[in-house]
Formats: C-alpha cells, sequence, structure tokens
C-alpha cells in the first residue's frame, strides 16, 4: 500500500459509474493507494448535517499519519467548505475542488447547503494547499459567479467549455485529475 491516501466527494445525485470520480477511484486503487469514496446518504435530496455526521465518521477510518489528497465535485466542494469552516483542524496536505455551484444560486434539492461559507483561513486550516477548478461554461456556476472562489485567494483554474466537468459533460475518464493526485504538492497545480 502507497503512503498517501485520497478522499473523493462526490456531489448531488452522486457520481455514478461513468463519472470521472469513479474512474478516479479505480485508477488510484489500481496504482496500491488507498481511496476512501464514501457514498452519502439521501443524495438526491441530501442534508448538509447528516453529510457532514458521515464525513466525520468517514474521515475516522483514514490513517492520519499519512497524507491525505481530497478531491470534491460539485455539492462535494460545498461539503468540504463547510467541514472546512465548522471544524477548524488539518484534514489533508491537498483538497482539490472540481466545479463548486455557485454560491448565490441555492439548489433546491440541497437548500441546507446554503448559504456557503467562502473562509479562506478555515481553507488553509483544513488543507495545506487547496485548488478550484472550474469550467467556463458550467451550468451551475457562471463564469461570473466563480469570482465568489476566486476571490478567496486561492489557486484556481479555469478549463474553457468543460460544461459541469461530469459525465454528462463527457468527463469519464479524465487524465488530467490523475496527473493532479499523483504529484508532488510543489508541482501540483501546473497546467
Amino acid at each position: 500500500m502507497n503512503k498517501r491516501n485520497f478522499l473523493i466527494l462526490h456531489g448531488l445525485g452522486g457520481s455514478g459509474q461513468d463519472h470521472w470520480q469513479t474512474w478516479l477511484a479505480e485508477e488510484l486503487a489500481a496504482r496500491n493507494y488507498q481511496v476512501f469514496y464514501p457514498v452519502f446518504s439521501n443524495f438526491d435530496s441530501p442534508n448538509k448535517e447528516v453529510w457532514l455526521k458521515e464525513l466525520a465518521s468517514t474521515l475516522d477510518l483514514i490513517p492520519k499519519h499519512q497524507p491525505l489528497t481530497v478531491i470534491t465535485h460539485s455539492l462535494g466542494c460545498i461539503l468540504w467548505l463547510h467541514f472546512a469552516a465548522r471544524f477548524k483542524r488539518n484534514i489533508a496536505s491537498r483538497a482539490i475542488l472540481v466545479a463548486p455551484p455557485s454560491p448565490r444560486v441555492i439548489l433546491s434539492e440541497a437548500q441546507s447547503f446554503f448559504p456557503v461559507p467562502l473562509d479562506r483561513k478555515s481553507l488553509y486550516v483544513a488543507a495545506e494547499e487547496t485548488l478550484f477548478v472550474h469550467s467556463s461554461n458550467d451550468p451551475y456556476c457562471s463564469l461570473e459567479d466563480t469570482i465568489f472562489y476566486k476571490n478567496i485567494g486561492l489557486p484556481s483554474i479555469t478549463f474553457p467549455n468543460m460544461g459541469h466537468i461530469n459525465a454528462a459533460s463527457g468527463h469519464g475518464e479524465w487524465p488530467w485529475i490523475l496527473e493532479q493526485c499523483l504529484m508532488t504538492e510543489t508541482r501540483a497545480i501546473s497546467v
């Protein structure tokens, strides 16, 4: 077993077999990394408090003495932001937040996740390095709304025309995210 661990957090509706997160989990496991990929309860109509408890339970299973990379998608990004803001403790060496939804457009299925905490200090505590990944045409976060995340002051990448960066927008296999997971921390955000 390799010395790094990975925690993958899905969003609203889960990720499913064709999503890059499932592909990533399989690729990392095939390389002998320990991968934690919880399926949160009631993922079509989630409750923030329930998901926070389930995330805390999953984190209790992860060895504390090994580096952890957290990879989130969509509502999973907002879950991570809430966790970081509430618990204010170091969890990960890296966090990669892919396609976070707009913090100003409340998703009716996930109302309990709003408002979204956009707290730079908490993110600095939760992970030594955080990277936001956006798409220029994400239907859940307009290019204008990515400014809420960019204003936090942490590294951010915007890819052109990748939709919501999910299976529906053609992202099953996504080699870039695998490369990010396997790179050393100092080179991880190079594009």
